[in-house]
């Protein structure tokens, strides 16, 4: 074992790996640049320990940077290191979890450094879709190197001390670190979206542990299923009091209360996460206008509508479940789209991207309405004419064009402006109206819905149509990749 094993980069693998199971490759391995007299510095390993370990019995491939060897920077080996490890683990079919903390570029080795970072790059690319990604930054992660998060499936960062950026605060024009501090895990997790968990290193390091035993190994082999415990037909009483935050209901429905939230700071109005259903793993995407606080009381709202950002996030997301096989439920409660300018300058893309997600997408996919569904933004939202195998909603949901009593008012109005009453003629058209075109049932009696099913019964009712849809099978157009 290299001499950086008992370096923090060693110590933070002992912790996540199963108790000695980690087998290091690469150990003697160091640089072969001779220029800037460079022969006369030591690189243990090159700055980055490779190999192999165990989490909970399962094969995991990781790499840990070491800030101790010439701060971490990437060198020519320092990066074939990686990205041998990438290649052992697409042949093995396991995840690959690497541990960032980079000063970047290794200026003494110059192009074979920057070669070095393509190398990496070519091969995340190679690996998406086949294997998992999980990186966690724990130190510096700047320039070019940030470019490795992004191509990850996971981003994980330490909440103080870690930094991850493409340019630095204060390289940017009217900005400073301590004005606007870009480089931040407040920031990457909040504003940019990129970072998926914050927390100090245990957290870290626990939450990832927790996410590999519920992801499959790869794209083929599926090692995510888990025994359930829980009551199969366990009924949720009250669960539609909670409609509005998509968390509360997917925990409560959820085997034993197991809900694994990604991106829970970014995009808040929209859910995406993992729960557990007679032990099989689930994607979850879900519209949210309210977070509950410990006492039942809401701590925050938002409008039931898409965001740009909310779609992007729920896209990348719902892409990653179908690359590895892991069927999609989503809550639907939404009226329609963010109206500001500045959600109009990329929102048609941004709903484009997430409708193409959900309708491309092959797996398994059972769509909730459990509130309000309203016009094309309720389509984007895994409905049937997009492609959902099934379509549940609650008694009390509504499923239609607009609000009921908008619609009255557009298709009366000249007899509404000649009532004498007119509240109680909205009132009146409104009711006709919703009972036709906007209800639960109306859209249940065109085959819209497959059934109305009782919040309570929910859970029931998920896991007996995932059951039914384990052995789907269905294709799509030959062609190389869609351009969405």
């Amino acid at each position: 074992m290299s001499t950086t094993a008992q370096t923090s980069a060693g110590r933070r693998l002992e912790a996540l790996l199963d108790d000695s199971s980690f087998v290091e490759i690469g150990g003697y391995v160091t640089a072969r640049n001779t220029d800037f007299n460079m022969q006369k510095k030591e690189t243990p390993a090159d700055g980055v320990i490779t190999g192999y370990g165990l989490i909970d019995g399962s094969l995991v491939y990781v790499y840990s940077q070491d800030v101790t060897v010439m701060n971490g920077s990437m060198g020519e080996m320092h990066a074939k290191k990686i990205a041998n490890i990438y290649k052992m683990a697409i042949k093995m079919g396991a995840p690959v979890i690497g541990f960032v903390d980079c000063s970047g570029l290794r200026l003494q080795e110059a192009t074979d450094a920057l070669n070095g970072f393509g190398e990496v790059y070519m091969a995340q690319a190679m690996a998406s879709g086949v294997i998992p990604q999980i990186t966690a930054i724990f130190g510096v992660c700047g320039g070019g190197m940030a470019v490795v998060p992004a191509l990850a499936d996971f981003t994980f960062m330490e909440e103080k001390k870690a930094k991850l950026f493409v340019n630095s605060p204060n390289a940017l024009e009217g900005n400073y670190t301590e004005k606007n501090n870009t480089a931040s895990a407040k920031f990457a997790s909040e504003e940019s979206g990129l970072v998926d968990v914050v927390g100090d290193e245990d957290t870290l390091i626990a939450k990832i542990r927790e996410l590999v035993t519920v992801l499959p190994a790869n794209n083929e082999e599926d090692l995510s299923y888990t025994e359930c415990t829980d009551d199969l037909n366990r009924v949720c009483a009250g669960l539609e009091n909670g409609a509005d935050d998509a968390g509360y209901v997917l925990s409560t429905i959820s085997d034993s209360g197991f809900f694994y939230e990604l991106k829970a700071s970014y995009a808040k109005n929209m859910v995406t996460g993992f729960i557990r259903l007679n032990g099989q793993t689930i994607g979850a995407v879900a519209n949210r206008s309210v977070i509950l606080g410990e006492d039942g009381e809401a701590a925050e709202k938002f409008d039931s509508a898409l965001t740009v950002e909310g779609c992007e996030k729920a896209a990348e997301f719902v892409n990653f479940c179908d690359s590895f096989q892991i069927p999609v439920l989503s809550l639907v409660n939404v009226k329609g789209y963010a109206a500001t300018i500045a959600e109009e300058k990329k929102m048609a893309k941004a709903v484009a991207k997430l409708t193409y997600s959900f309708a491309s997408a092959t797996v398994p996919k059972v769509s909730v309405v459990t509130g309000e569904a309203y016009g094309s933004a309720y389509l984007t939202m895994n409905s049937k004419s997009i492609g959902a195998d099934i379509v549940y909603a609650w008694p009390e949901a509504s499923i239609g064009m607009m609000d009921a009593q908008a619609a009255a008012k557009i298709m009366y109005a000249d007899e509404i402006k000649g009532a004498s009453d007119a509240n109680a003629l909205i009132a009146e058209k409104a009711a006709e109206y919703g009972e036709l075109q906007s209800s639960a049932q109306a859209a249940a009696r065109r085959g819209y819905v497959d059934d109305i099913i009782e919040a309570q019964d929910s859970r029931k009712y998920i896991i007996g149509a995932f059951e039914m849809l384990f052995t789907k099978r269905e294709d799509r157009p030959v062609k190389k990749h869609g351009c969405v």
